[in-house]
């Protein structure tokens, strides 16, 4: 069985304007890239931070772009009868996007927050370069068509356009109070063709610590594609081995528990320190000679976290407050927003930069704000290193959200495979369903009754985004990480006055 192999598709890249006869392929800046950034690298604009320039760039987000791109198949790899397949894995695409492999359309994109795999074992040339190609279409004219096709629902929001609202891409690319409306699009994450037969497809875990803090259990999972059948998981501290177990694959998953004393504890920064342990799992090939097919590892800490909310003593109302290894915590902290327009062009080390001055100023917590994005990998790698407890909204800002079928099913995906992506870190402490939202409800007065719990009805209401904060979102915590509190809103207060400080966080 041949081992899992990577191959990254970040070459030779081209782009131009679709809808534009003068428009020629250019060389792109970077990769991964926006088309932003394409046009700043080539001088066909300036900058858009400078003086009024974001004016003279508003056109960009109504045209249609398109990237291309050639590349070899390995075909040492793809051998008749090796039983191995090709998969194009794509990171992240903003947001509309129509993928054409030699000629033909492999995929159709509608949410910058959502991972794509497409098997094109059956589309790779056998000799010669294989050609993709990928086109952008406008997201600000996407999303009107959407608004106008629904026309039932109170469309409505502060900041930015209404269309937004409509569409799964970051919704401070529209403008905000804070900040430039820069409609970006393009392959935003990287691309990368994969080669295997079999794979560890998600390593994820649940940890469990005592109380007492004397003990911890760790419960592994590697969820397996392909006919491998067994995994070894490995646990380090600091390089040195804690645990070690094998396990079979038993209907696509392997799992090992590992009970671990005297576990080294993670704490937020000025309250300890943050050990972090590695969990390795490896896909084992068991014909005739042992092999590596393919290794996962992540980082984890140990930690005891809670949200307390409990009755205040001969005071109104309930707490609200963290508490990690029994010691409750001053989340004193910032909002965090996207720390620039142009994602793709924030390296890690400016990321640590960034939340090490948080730390340096004494802050314990940062709220990754509900109107950017999820974060990339280093942003919260560095959390983890540097003891900053993280808040996380899900991507929902300052508006009325609609909830037609197809949006809903837009956003259980993205959920799903965002919260996949990031339950291992230690440092988010929680999720909120959304970025005052239900303040937004209040002062447009649509319908909410805190004690209707009818699900179903309240999509027929005028404010029916409540079924993905109560519903939708709640659900996916429930089931992905049952051990990290879920929140419907920031600001909200179990169905009392998001202004009201006696219950739930307050803005």
């Amino acid at each position: 069985m041949a081992s899992h192999t990577t191959i990254p598709i970040n070459e030779d890249w081209e782009f131009k304007q679709v809808d534009s006869k003068k428009s020629k392929w250019l060389p792109v800046a970077q990769f991964p890239t926006n088309v932003h950034l394409d046009l700043i690298a080539n001088n066909i604009i300036a900058d858009p931070f400078m003086g009024k320039n974001e004016l003279d760039v508003q056109w960009i987000g109504e045209a249609v772009w398109a990237y291309k791109t050639s590349f070899e198949t390995p075909a040492a790899s793809l051998e008749e009868g090796s039983g191995a397949k090709a998969v194009l894995a794509f990171d992240g695409l903003d947001t509309y996007a129509t993928v054409v492999l030699n000629g033909t359309e492999i995929l159709k994109t509608e949410s910058m927050f959502i991972r794509e795999r497409v098997d094109v074992t059956a589309y790779l040339k056998k000799d010669g370069p294989n050609e993709l190609e990928i086109t952008f279409e406008s997201a600000f004219l996407k999303g009107k068509q959407i608004v106008d096709k629904y026309p039932e629902h109170k469309w409505g929001c502060w900041n930015g356009d209404v269309s937004r609202l409509a569409v799964r891409k970051a919704q401070y690319h529209y403008g905000w109070d804070w900040g430039p409306t820069m409609l970006t699009c393009g392959p935003w994450r990287p691309i990368n063709l994969e080669i295997y037969e079999s794979r560890i497809s998600d390593l994820y875990f649940r940890t469990d610590v005592e109380e007492s803090l004397k003990a911890a259990k760790v419960i592994a999972n590697a969820d397996v594609e392909g006919s491998a059948s067994l995994v070894k998981f490995d646990i380090t501290l600091d390089g040195e081995a804690v645990a070690s177990e094998q396990a079979k694959v038993v209907d696509g998953r392997a799992t090992a528990t590992f009970n671990i004393t005297d576990p080294a504890l993670w704490y937020p920064i000025k309250y300890g320190k943050q050990p972090l342990y590695t969990i390795t799992a490896t896909l084992v090939a068991t014909r005739s000679e042992a092999y590596d097919i393919h290794v996962e590892s992540k980082r984890f800490g140990l930690r005891r976290a809670e949200l307390i909310q409990r009755p205040l003593k001969d005071e109104p109302g309930a707490s609200f407050f963290f508490q990690i290894n029994n010691v409750p915590i001053f989340c004193g902290g910032s909002d965090w927003i996207p720390a620039d327009n142009f994602v793709p062009r924030i390296s890690p080390e400016k990321y640590y930069d960034w939340v090490k001055l948080v730390a340096d100023g004494n802050q314990v917590m940062i709220r990754v704000w509900g109107g950017g994005i999820f974060e990339e990998q280093p942003f919260y790698d560095a959390c983890d290193e540097l003891g900053i407890l993280v808040w996380q909204d899900f991507l929902f800002g300052c508006g009325n959200y609609p909830a037609f079928p197809e949006f809903l099913d837009l956003v259980k995906r993205e959920a799903d495979d965002n919260v996949k992506i990031l339950r291992h870190h230690p440092s988010i402490v929680i999720w909120a369903g959304n970025n005052e939202d239900y303040q937004y409800q209040e002062s447009e007065n649509l319908t909410y009754d805190f004690e209707n719990k009818d699900e179903e009805s309240w999509l027929k209401t005028d404010f029916p985004a409540r079924y993905i904060y109560e519903k939708i979102l709640s659900d996916t915590c429930k089931e992905l990480i049952p051990d990290v509190p879920y929140h419907p809103g920031s600001p909200w207060g179990k169905g009392k006055d998001t202004h009201d400080s006696t219950v739930g966080d307050i803005h």
